[in-house]
């Protein structure tokens, strides 16, 4: 297929006029607006040969799937359909090797016959090729007052041929009513709706007729997706020379294009979008509410969430209809709305006719903010127009532009996420979504920060992000200002029900204060406390049988720690999963736990921590050692309270250091150390009683408490 020299008369330029209008010569309005030439490397592209995307595929033996009977009615159907597409060139005559069903079907409300290729067992043979458009353009970056007009191409891909290489595997049969004649044999010439790697070849297509048409236009904007080319542009004069040429060039490479279906007077529809001078919104939706099953919830979810951007429905709006999503693993599964699923649905309708997007506006830089309360955080990315307001004008515009809104997955893959986590997952998605719009970053991001005393610093915001690991990479490289005020909107007022503290009760170095050692067994099921009183010096304890899992086990007796322990402490256990838990408690938000037992038990500590006004610290150690020390001394103590009561220590030194091998795996130095033996008691302990040596650093051995529930 060639494409033509737009300049040189060879196209019909009486049908380009039929579709555009014509373009007024000379000044228009009184202003001289001056078109850019179509450059020669534009005239050059639109000469070369239009290419075609060739398939790779995993195998060359044939495949061939027998055509199944059709009814007399359908044959017929067929018959005409294949006669039609012929004629027009779409398919040609074949011997080819390769066979696919094909069948009609009657259109929706229409009465008419559609012809359908079944290519499944062509496609599992064709390497896919991925999504070279990931996404829908974003209407809201065209900016504001700039005039548009949409082209809807017709029958888009039967206009892109299919590779000769290719072409003859797509082949298909038609049958003859009692075998009564030789059945006649065609392949597609052009791309196939069901064949999988059709939408990349479109897009791909589009865009290499496109491109230089880019080139051409300078500073208006083309936006292509699938069978949808929206031109954009600052004055009439410069949208009638983009329009012309792109639809020189889809003419020329021989797509169909309908005068109706190019739309140039506002609104302008575009992807289930309504697009003014200035605003978005999306176009009307029915909302099904007569859901029934499983498969009826997921399509009704998966359309709010495409509207979310636009609409800014929260995670807390729709969660009684995410709700219906669980349990139940077949599609046809009965569900019904719940009386708080059909308020979420009121309150759906209610936003699609009242809420709105903005275009932007080229002379603003963008913002961010964040809004919501926890765990349901969500953002705003926003330009803030200065409208200067006088007491007469009680009316004037909206400062505030929404662009579009940011939510977070409502499935957390952490069982314990704090709200500094939460906050900069927003603000990394932010940032990366802004970087697609329009390849640049945030002016501002703002942060609402609790502020009980006096004014907050620049070194406690930098104290803030210097603490935090997830806010670091979050803020990485960002070079814009960090903004904990929120602009004068009745939008923000609401919308902001959370603060983040900068303060914390969770110390990064250890306190002067009561140690608290604890520890459990699998085996015995005890969870134990112990700490040695700092009055008396004697060592205390607290044992409570827990029948669940070690890690399970040793968090009730954190748990039963600061229910007991108001003031400061220090928290040493050798469980890496508990310390863990513990330092990630404090306001944290929980997703869901299969075992209840550690549910409640992961929800009193985060509310015991949240609320507590004394700071802790936690300290995770190895455990089994015979390091010499308070600490040492205070781990081994809450070891042996949880061993079985058949193991507990004889009352001889000799028996002492014998169960204390066994129990610590220690060498031969350890018992001298510890119990005052010679070294030759010493080694007869250890090589009567065998035991595991401590793994070395080098060994990468899991420290006890890291396996996983």
């Amino acid at each position: 297929m060639v494409c033509h020299d737009f300049s040189s008369g060879l196209v019909d330029h009486k049908l380009f006029r039929a579709l555009v209008g014509e373009r007024p010569d000379g000044p228009v309005g009184g202003v001289t607006i001056g078109i850019p030439d179509v450059p020669l490397v534009f005239r050059a592209v639109a000469t070369e040969e239009c290419p075609t995307q060739k398939l790779n595929w995993k195998t060359d033996s044939p495949v061939w799937v027998e055509q199944w009977p059709l009814s007399r009615e359908k044959l017929k159907a067929l018959q005409e359909l294949v006669d039609e597409q012929l004629a027009k060139g779409h398919t040609v005559e074949t011997t080819s090797l390769w066979n696919s069903p094909v069948f009609v079907i009657k259109k929706a409300n229409k009465g008419k016959w559609q012809l359908l290729h079944d290519l499944r067992q062509i496609n599992n043979v064709i390497e896919d090729m991925g999504s070279l458009q990931p996404g829908m353009p974003s209407p809201e970056m065209l900016p504001q007052n700039w005039n548009l007009a949409i082209i809807d191409i017709k029958d888009c891909f039967f206009q892109i041929p299919l590779h000769p290489d290719n072409a003859p595997r797509f082949a298909f049969s038609v049958p003859t009513l009692n075998q009564e004649a030789p059945r006649k044999r065609y392949h597609w010439k052009f791309l196939r709706q069901g064949m999988k790697n059709s939408p990349s070849i479109c897009q791909w297509y589009l865009s290499s007729l496109l491109s230089p048409v880019r080139a051409a236009v300078g500073e208006a904007i083309i936006l292509h997706y699938m069978d949808d080319v929206l031109v954009c542009a600052p004055n009439d004069d410069l949208l009638s020379h983009g329009l012309d040429l792109t639809i020189d060039s889809l003419v020329a490479a021989g797509f169909e294009l309908q005068e109706e279906k190019i739309q140039r007077m506002p609104p302008w529809k575009y992807l289930g979008l309504e697009i003014g001078k200035q605003t978005i919104v999306l176009q009307k939706l029915v909302v099904k509410n007569n859901i029934k099953t499983l498969a009826d919830v997921q399509q009704l979810c998966g359309s709010l969430n495409w509207v979310r951007p636009w609409l800014g429905l929260t995670t807390e709006d729709l969660d009684p209809l995410f709700n219906l999503l669980k349990g139940g693993e077949e599609l046809s599964s009965p569900r019904t709305l719940t009386q708080e699923a059909q308020a979420a649905l009121e309150k759906v309708q209610d936003c699609m006719a009242t809420r709105q997007a903005n275009r932007c506006k080229l002379d603003l830089p963008f913002k961010f903010i964040i809004l919501g309360k926890v765990p349901h955080l969500h953002g705003m990315i926003f330009q803030w127009e200065r409208v200067e307001k006088s007491k007469k004008d009680k009316d004037c515009r909206d400062p505030l532009l929404i662009i579009e809104w940011v939510f977070l997955s409502h499935h957390r893959s952490k069982r314990m996420t704090r709200p500094q986590e939460l906050v900069a997952e927003l603000i990394r998605k932010a940032r990366t979504r802004i970087r697609e719009l329009v390849g640049c970053g945030f002016e501002s991001i703002h942060i609402p920060i609790e502020i009980n005393l006096g004014q907050i610093t620049k070194a406690m915001l930098e104290h803030l992000i210097h603490e935090d690991e997830a806010l670091q990479f979050a803020l990485d490289s960002y070079t814009g200002q960090i903004s904990i005020h929120l602009p004068p909107h009745k939008l923000f007022r609401e919308q902001i029900q959370f603060k983040l503290s900068l303060k914390s009760v969770l110390s990064r170095r250890p306190l002067k204060a009561l140690t608290v050692f604890t520890d459990a067994s699998e085996t015995s099921h005890k969870s134990v406390i112990t700490r040695k009183d700092p009055q008396t010096q004697q060592w205390e304890k607290d044992i409570v049988e827990v029948e669940e899992s070690p890690q399970v086990a040793e968090l009730a007796a954190v748990v039963r720690a600061f229910e007991k322990l108001p003031e400061p402490f220090n928290l040493v256990t050798d469980s890496a999963y508990v310390a863990g838990v513990v330092s990630g408690a404090e306001q944290a938000v929980l997703s869901e736990v299969s075992n209840s037992a550690l549910f409640n038990l992961l929800s009193k500590l985060v509310n015991l921590i949240s609320h507590r006004e004394q700071q802790f610290y936690v300290m995770h150690i190895r455990s089994l050692t015979d390091l010499p020390g308070f600490i040492a001394e205070g781990n081994r103590r809450a070891d042996a309270l949880a061993v079985p009561v058949e193991m507990a220590p004889l009352p001889d030194i000799f028996g002492q250091a014998k169960i204390s091998h066994q129990l610590f795996h220690q060498n031969a130095p350890g018992p001298v150390r510890q119990f005052h033996l010679t070294r030759e008691q010493a080694r007869a302990i250890v090589s009567l009683v065998p035991a595991t040596r401590t793994p070395s650093p080098e060994c990468k051995s899991k420290p006890q408490g890291m396996e996983q529930l």
